[in-house]
């Protein structure tokens, strides 16, 4: 186990740069796991990480020994409690962390199955809930824009807590060209126009489609071959929170297959 306890190590600041710059993780293939439950969710899901991180003062807690012996990694670094912190995303750091090579899906061809398709998301929280919801309701695709924030960024990571190794994630999509390459019905959601979502047949397979937090999705969705949706608003209210609206379409879905 090598010890770092300077912030002029070189090591430290490399992983400081992959912590900071989605370039820089983009550039190098890798992703950071910050915390127990994220790294726990990798294991049980994809397997050995690269390399892991663990503070001076988690070092002699029973739940990290756990998670290294699972891990079964050689590459292990300790780093003193301070520099820890400049590493983690939370208040209060767990103390451990892995790197990962960022899994990597193969482009989309033809596309079959329920998925989620997100076109711009900015919000890394936003991102991330509906990542967590897409995995609860049975989502097993989600398909994302060239313009939309990191998927495996830490703050999309912490938000979509395991969400991302339970889902295949396309990353760069052409989402509009994807409607023909789509087996089942393409549900675009906007604000109220087009359906009420309670009134579409949800039985069959079907992507569901989100734009962006403020622009919403463009006129170019409006479409043949595609169907407009909007969730009933009758409270005094503009427009629901789009991680929100997503969770409520994904399990409108699940209750009518469910009957």
């Amino acid at each position: 186990m090598k010890s770092i306890t300077s912030a002029e190590n070189p090591r430290f600041k490399n992983l400081l740069r992959l912590m900071r710059s989605a370039k820089e993780r983009r550039v190098c293939g890798v992703s950071l796991l910050d915390g127990e439950h994220l790294v726990d969710s990798y294991l049980q899901h994809r397997g050995r990480p690269q390399a892991m991180v663990i503070s001076q003062s988690a070092a002699d807690q029973p739940r990290t020994g756990l998670l290294l012996e699972l891990a079964g990694c050689q590459d292990v670094t300790l780093l003193a409690d301070g520099l820890f912190r400049q590493l983690s995303t939370v208040e209060t750091p767990t103390g451990i962390l892995a790197v990962i090579q960022t899994p990597r899906a193969d482009p989309p061809g033809r596309l079959a199955g329920d998925s989620l398709w997100v076109e711009d998301i900015q919000d890394p929280g936003n991102l991330g809930s509906m990542l967590r919801s897409a995995a609860a309701a049975g989502v097993k695709t989600v398909c994302l824009s060239r313009h939309c924030v990191h998927v495996w960024s830490p703050r999309v990571l912490r938000a979509g807590m395991g969400a991302h190794f339970a889902l295949t994630l396309h990353e760069g999509v052409d989402l509009q060209q994807m409607v023909g390459q789509y087996d089942g019905q393409v549900v675009a959601m906007c604000l109220r126009e087009g359906s009420s979502l309670f009134s579409v047949d949800l039985c069959g397979d079907t992507a569901f489609v989100f734009g962006n937090e403020g622009a919403g999705l463009g006129a170019h969705w409006k479409s043949p071959g595609i169907r407009i949706a909007h969730i009933p608003m009758p409270g005094a209210v503009e427009s629901l929170n789009v991680a929100a609206a997503a969770a409520i379409c994904l399990f409108e879905q699940r209750r009518q297959k469910n009957q």
